[in-house]
């Protein structure tokens, strides 16, 4: 038996201090949120995603009573870009969440976004790999209230991922 050890490098920022490249992805996807279809969870997340040719496409979750039938921000934004950019190599992905859950009723979404920032589950972590997979990597940038979380691909939230597809 040997023992062996996964070691995930990834750089912490305050929002002021996302690098340049990424400021208007991170924009975007905390302006996407705001118009996720989230009745159930009340979690409103939204995604953007920045391509090669200097685009950002964006997507939200969008819900259904049919809960098998509803589709994360991540997926959303990644099946946008490929339908509508096909072949753009994507660059990089800004990932933003709020919830009015445990905040006044009245509160603006802006004063309600995650303390900590989100991160894609397995099903959309799997999706992403895919397209970087394609074209190289894509930087995760995850979004919290007052702190960011940059890692510099997707696999490296995927140890172990299924690729040979």
């Amino acid at each position: 038996m040997e023992k062996r050890t996964i070691t995930i490098e990834y750089q912490k920022y305050s929002l002021e201090e996302i690098p340049e490249h990424l400021r208007s992805v991170a924009k975007a996807a905390r302006e996407v949120s705001l118009g996720s279809y989230a009745p159930y969870s009340r979690f409103h997340v939204g995604a953007a995603i920045l391509l090669a040719d200097g685009d950002i496409l964006t997507g939200s979750n969008q819900e259904n009573a049919a809960f098998p039938s509803s589709l994360c921000a991540e997926r959303t934004a990644a099946y946008h870009a490929s339908a509508v950019k096909p072949g753009i190599p994507m660059k990089a992905i800004a990932i933003a969440a709020w919830t009015r859950i445990g905040h006044p009723s009245d509160a603006r979404p802006e004063e309600c976004w995650q303390k900590a920032p989100i991160s894609p589950c397995g099903a959309c972590r799997q999706a992403l790999l895919e397209y970087e997979t394609l074209h190289g990597d894509m930087e995760v940038l995850l979004l919290g209230a007052d702190t960011a979380y940059l890692f510099p691909s997707v696999k490296s939230l995927l140890p172990f991922s299924f690729t040979e597809f």
